[in-house]
């Protein structure tokens, strides 16, 4: 099932850097000298919400006292990163020991800031090689010039969630594996009702809920940055050619206005009115959690999943994806961080914590051996989501010191494309690389 709270607005990833960027600038000369083996509280603070994963949560935390009877765990959950950040940034007995947060895009700044401890001599002193627990690019997101100062905890996985009914209905025997197949696919489903629909094959505008910029980029292969770390969207013609595609679906299912017309009329993506649901749309990009869901919301229709299609001329590369996740870390300002350290240890690379807690709130499993566990729950819809996060050629987004704000201004600009404002692609993401290296400049 989804975080509450996974989606992070432009405004409230930009107000959670802006607190950020004022929090420690290091760690607490003594917050490594405690004894994990004293008696200790420890304040845990999580995003959480929703009944079945607090009570997930309060499970885990449950087995890990048992397994530690000399430390406390306070939990609080339903946090945000504008609350953590501000407790980070007063310090005192008001800010958490540990901290799990649903926004990986915030780890440069995390890292750079030095609001996080850095793992690495934790890992290290416990014996723990990070690339032989932890899928690369997990680990990728989870750390920034070197610094680890994150975990993985779960992981998201995106992909195709599809209604078998009316693919069967519209003689479509299997998902589609390339773009063209899609575009195709997409139009064969879509059924207008006067200057409307009574459903669209896919909802295809980035306003659609997890059809996002990033990932369809990561289809293509896109790559951010070049060798020296600049941005260089303009120079990889990847990015190009996905908006290109993209726009061109956009116009053949109806065009924007008339799209975003109908897409005024779904309901909440976290309910049981998601448009999914509702048979307003037949596919949909989306994460693991999805399929679990309409099957609770009581659809009349069978579901399949598979991963998203691949541009025409990397079919070899098809079964790839994007992927993302709920990260973990320890307050540098804290004054408990070895007892600290051994909750991180346990809820992250605990193969038992680690697969109960994916079993329990239906997400992917953030370890490799967590992912192999014969006690993982797989129903053949999440088996499709645990093989995008195998494949060798998933990615994410880089981590940076910006945070996230370079993805806000890349997904800024694939607005204007998919509305037909930008006339010349390429020089358009010449521009915004240009803002994107002014805005990382900026933040170191």
């Amino acid at each position: 099932m989804p975080r509450t709270g996974r989606l992070t607005t432009a405004a409230t990833l930009l107000a959670a850097i802006s607190v950020l960027a004022t929090a420690c600038t290091g760690q607490s000369g003594n917050a490594a000298a405690d004894d994990p083996a004293k008696d200790v509280t420890l304040s845990f603070w999580h995003g959480w919400s929703a009944p079945s994963e607090v009570k997930a949560i309060e499970e885990n935390i449950a087995r890990f006292e048992k397994a530690h009877p000399n430390i406390k765990v306070k939990v609080t959950g339903n946090m945000t990163d504008d609350k953590v950040n501000q407790a980070l940034r007063a310090g005192g007995d008001g800010a958490p020991d540990v901290v799990s947060s649903f926004t990986t895009d915030s780890v440069g700044k995390f890292c750079n800031s030095g609001a996080f401890a850095d793992l690495n001599p934790f890992l290290e002193k416990s014996g723990i090689d990070k690339a032989k627990v932890f899928p690369k690019t997990l680990l990728e997101y989870t750390q920034f010039n070197g610094n680890q100062c994150t975990l993985p905890l779960l992981n998201d996985a995106y992909g195709l969630v599809y209604n078998k009914t009316a693919f069967a209905a519209a003689g479509i025997t299997e998902p589609p594996k390339s773009w063209s197949r899609f575009t195709e696919v997409a139009q064969k489903l879509t059924k207008p009702k006067g200057d409307s629909y009574e459903q669209v094959g896919l909802m295809p505008t980035f306003h659609g809920y997890e059809t996002k910029p990033t990932r369809l980029a990561a289809q293509w292969g896109a790559r951010y940055f070049d060798a020296d770390g600049k941005a260089g969207l303009a120079k990889d013609p990847a990015f190009t050619k996905m908006l290109t595609a993209q726009k061109d679906l956009v116009e053949k299912l109806g065009g924007y206005e008339k799209l975003e017309r109908f897409r005024t009329t779904f309901g909440d993506e976290w309910s049981a009115e998601h448009p999914f649901h509702r048979g307003q749309v037949a596919m949909q990009i989306d994460g693991e959690w999805r399929a679990a869901m309409a099957k609770e919301a009581g659809v009349g229709f069978e579901i399949g999943t598979a991963p998203l299609p691949v541009p025409d001329d990397q079919a070899a590369d098809y079964g790839k994806g994007y992927l993302s996740g709920t990260i973990m870390g320890i307050a540098s300002v804290g004054t408990k961080q070895n007892a600290a350290w051994e909750l991180v240890k346990y809820m992250t690379t605990d193969t038992e914590a680690v697969v109960a807690f994916a079993n329990a709130i239906h997400n992917v499993p953030s370890t490799l051996a967590a992912l192999e566990s014969p006690a993982l729950e797989l129903t053949p819809e999440f088996k499709t989501f645990v093989d995008i996060a195998r494949h060798p050629k998933s990615s994410t987004t880089p981590a940076q010191a910006d945070g996230g704000t370079y993805q806000l201004t890349f997904e800024d600009f694939a607005y204007g494309v998919e509305k037909g404002a930008v006339a010349d692609i390429t020089a358009g993401l010449a521009k915004v690389d240009q803002q994107i290296d002014t805005d990382i400049a900026k933040a170191k």
